[in-house]
């Protein structure tokens, strides 16, 4: 009920963004909901604070860490499913192929994923989302957004995410009880991955909604465009542009310290 309910709000919260919503006359172009996006952030910050953040630092610091990496090994292997998907509907298909065997070897040899053998044999395709399938379709990114509890996102990757939420085999699972207590373990892991990441924005950052919209846009650009092309308003802004001689910017950039709700994100 819980994941269903998240996808409901992310839904009903991307049509509002996308019937149109006011800005004002000195808005960013990749921002004009800026005003909107900081007071949602503000409210997922202090959700984090008060809830998640502490739920991550006590599992960390109870559960052993093999344990919790068998954990992030399981939920990464039924990511690989989406992304396998994702890759095919790119036409990648050596990717697509990885990642198929990438799949097969963790789940038959690797316990259903919990031991990521594929990694030991070299097996590592890149990941692959809905949102960036459609941006490789020449669908444009549409404004940034802040989702409620979801964080960083766009109308695109939005849309993606909700297609990721249908089709997601955590939400599929018939009994309330074992959905909420995967979902939940699934949201505490994915908070966990990310506590080194938000101690050092929290450092370094004088103003963290710019650096964590910024970090976004880029990574999702390098994924999405991975040669220089001149942006305009309705497409995605190209951050290597001042200096063709520079690569793009890489999937090496940090993850994003946001409050995922992993049954809605497949990783």
């Amino acid at each position: 009920m819980m994941s269903r309910a998240l996808h409901f709000l992310l839904a009903a919260f991307l049509l509002v963004v996308a019937t149109g919503c006011a800005t004002g006359p000195n808005a960013n172009p990749s921002d004009p909901l800026e005003p909107m996006n900081r007071s949602i952030y503000k409210f997922n910050d202090a959700v984090d604070g008060a809830v998640l953040k502490p739920m991550a630092s006590g599992y960390k610091a109870v559960v052993p860490s093999p344990v919790r990496q068998g954990v992030s090994n399981f939920f990464s292997n039924l990511g690989d499913v989406w992304s396998m998907i994702n890759h095919a509907l790119q036409f990648e298909i050596v990717n697509a192929g990885k990642t198929a065997v990438r799949l097969g070897i963790n789940t038959i040899f690797g316990i259903g994923g919990i031991f990521d053998i594929a990694t030991d044999a070299g097996v590592t395709p890149p990941k692959a989302d809905l949102g960036q399938t459609l941006g490789k379709w020449g669908i444009p990114s549409g404004p940034y957004v802040v989702i409620p509890i979801l964080g960083p996102s766009s109308v695109r990757d939005g849309t993606g995410t909700i297609t990721a939420t249908y089709y997601d085999p955590v939400n599929r699972i018939s009994d309330n009880a074992t959905r909420n207590v995967t979902t939940v373990i699934r949201i505490i892991d994915v908070r966990t991955q990310l506590l080194s990441a938000t101690d050092a924005v929290d450092e370094i950052a004088l103003d963290k909604y710019s650096f964590i919209r910024d970090v976004y846009l880029k990574r999702r650009q390098s994924m999405i465009k991975p040669v220089a092309q001149k942006a305009t308003p309705d497409e995605d802004i190209d951050y290597s542009a001042e200096d063709p001689s520079k690569p793009a910017p890489d999937q090496s950039l940090p993850k994003l310290p946001t409050i995922p709700i992993p049954s809605l994100i497949l990783k």
